[in-house]
């Protein structure tokens, strides 16, 4: 029999928890005699996704694991940290949900072979390695975008950006966290006119003022989603995380949720129009404030901008209305509808949530390999279909199923 040397753990490295610390896994892929995490076969740590639903399950194969196992990012996170979350949560039979997250810009170099194919399934068969991520922040190019009020009650569209640099949420440090949240507000402190505003840190809310933020689709939900939770993006809640908004709260940047920043113009109403201008106007001086600083968002031509979930990459954006469809919602060609518009269907308050007063949450499904001008506009003239479809029914006339939007490729 073949002798093993095993580690000896001292009281100190006995203390610190695995996957909430940097220096331990550091130390652990430093062990030189220490790989395959202490001596066991690939074999037999390959994660059991036979009941699985999600992205990373259908394109994770022993061999990939095998090879990327070992690998580790310059910021010491791991593939095993990669998956976790979507071992953890199998997902639903008929939601495929996408299963792993990015613990830092690198991770979607080093762990491409996973990565890939999971961005491939999810959008729609974009490929990372060949094509191009368009931007485009015009919003005088978007019309037909005011939408008839008495159907849609609320517009707004968000997206998310990462400071480069740093790790992202879920491998980040309590002191990368403050530097998210030192550089963000400290940027934000130079906006003006409509644009200006004040941060509300969480550590300095009450309970009963961070639940009517809550309530009132301001600020981001606590930390309770399994989802969030198996990524530890959880750690040290509510500590640097907080909300900037104006003084309208029309426009809004979440700090350390899921993403170092999420960026939100929103307004009450369907002008669709003015939110996505407000959007592009603030994204921009966000984005040049933070590069006065020294600092710059991730993003490469491949990729656009680089976010916590595979999901989000390329624009980050979701531009959406909660619009009300009484007839249409019952209508079992909905689903076929949606679907051909690339757009995805929500409750009133957001996923995982059901729909009050027969209110939906509709937004643009794809994300990358499209403008955010052309996700916007997809997202006006979708909606308006599914309201004129919505009038038809009201009169008993019958709604035809559009022919699928064809994915342009770059």
């Amino acid at each position: 029999m073949v002798s093993l040397w095993k580690p000896k753990l001292t009281s100190e490295l006995k203390s610190v928890h695995y996957r909430n610390d940097n220096l331990f896994i550091y130390l652990l892929h430093s062990m030189k005699s220490c790989h395959n995490y202490f001596f066991f076969a690939v074999n037999s740590d390959y994660p059991d996704l036979r009941k699985h639903n999600n992205c990373m399950a259908s394109a994770l194969t022993p061999a990939i694991y095998a090879k990327l196992r070992d690998k580790i990012t310059p910021n010491n996170w791991t593939l095993d940290q990669c998956i976790q979350t979507g071992v953890d949560n199998p997902g639903h039979p008929f939601i495929k949900t996408v299963g792993m997250v990015a613990g830092d810009e690198e991770s979607y170099e080093v762990f491409a072979e996973i990565f890939d194919p999971v961005i491939k399934d999810r959008h729609n068969g974009y490929d990372p390695r060949t094509m191009k991520h368009p931007t485009d922040l015009d919003a005088s190019k978007i019309h037909s975008a005011v939408f008839d009020e008495n159907y849609v009650l609320s517009s707004r569209v968000r997206t998310g950006r990462s400071i480069r640099g740093l790790s992202l949420p879920p491998a980040c440090s309590r002191s990368e966290r403050r530097e998210v949240e030192r550089v963000t507000i400290q940027a934000l402190s130079g906006l003006k006119g409509d644009l200006s505003g004040h941060y509300y840190s969480l550590t300095e809310m009450t309970e009963q003022e961070q639940q009517r933020l809550i309530d009132d689709h301001f600020l981001f939900d606590k930390p309770v989603s399994p989802l969030l939770t198996c990524a530890f993006m959880a750690r040290d809640w509510p500590d640097a995380r907080g909300i900037w908004h104006n003084n309208e709260k029309t426009f809004l940047i979440w700090i350390n949720e899921e993403d170092h920043t999420r960026v939100i113009s929103m307004e009450k109403g369907g002008n669709m129009k003015r939110v996505f201008e407000r959007f592009c106007r603030g994204l921009k001086q966000v984005e040049h404030l933070i590069q006065e600083r020294g600092w710059e968002f991730m993003w490469n031509e491949h990729l656009g901008y680089i976010l916590t979930c595979p999901s989000n990459l390329g624009t980050g954006l979701r531009a959406g209305v909660h619009v009300r469809l009484p007839k249409l919602s019952k209508d079992p060609r909905l689903g076929k509808i949606l679907e051909n518009l690339r757009l995805q269907k929500r409750g009133t308050g957001g996923v995982d949530t059901a729909a009050v007063g027969d209110i939906f949450d509709i937004s643009n499904l794809d994300r990358l390999g499209k403008s955010e001008v052309e996700l916007v506009q997809l997202v006006v003239d979708g909606v308006n279909y599914l309201i004129e479809c919505e009038k038809r029914l009201e009169k008993g006339q019958d709604i035809k199923i559009p022919a699928p939007i064809q994915q342009s490729r770059k």
